[in-house]
């Protein structure tokens, strides 16, 4: 059973990685969307795709390097007591909080099927002049959930794991 665990946590941590690094390189093509926009505005015709392309693409950066971030360790946490417990206390109050979290991202999981459906099944646009559809990026944003409701999970079992004083094979 932990040879299980232990070979779930490796292939999410695995897939996680390999998504959140391609994800940190999307900062690089919005900073390339954004300087286009200016250079545009100030020397051509403005373009009116520049400023969706870029929000799409931070949701993007955000959603899919978010259980990357999770699996780092490198999200905002308040540290003021919970840094001065041992790991093993660490594990065990990340352990018990983790249902809060896996129930927000499955309400968000679920929530963003459903939209995404209804982006599919509707062929949704912006309302935007530019019109883009919606699916695209919904799919993305629905993906970016799932691999952090994911790494939730496979963060429990590396928390349950210093609980019980093992190491995850």
């Amino acid at each position: 059973m932990f040879n299980a665990i232990g070979a779930y946590v490796r292939g999410v941590e695995w897939f996680n990685r390999v998504v959140g690094r391609f994800a940190m390189y999307l900062i690089f093509v919005m900073l390339a969307v954004l300087l286009y926009s200016s250079t545009s505005k100030t020397f051509f015709t403005p373009s009116i795709w520049t400023l969706e392309s870029a929000q799409f693409l931070m949701v993007a950066y955000f959603l899919l390097g978010g259980a990357y971030s999770m699996q780092l360790d490198a999200h905002v946490r308040m540290d003021l007591i919970y840094g001065r417990f041992s790991p093993r206390t660490q594990a065990v109050l990340d352990a018990l909080t983790v249902g809060f979290l896996l129930f927000y991202l499955a309400l968000l999981f679920y929530g963003g099927i459903s939209s995404t459906h209804y982006a599919l099944e509707y062929k949704e646009t912006s309302y935007s002049s530019w019109s883009p559809h919606m699916a695209p990026i919904k799919v993305v944003m629905t993906f970016g959930i799932l691999l952090m409701l994911l790494q939730a999970i496979a963060n429990f079992f590396r928390d349950l794991a210093v609980i019980l004083g093992k190491e995850l094979p």
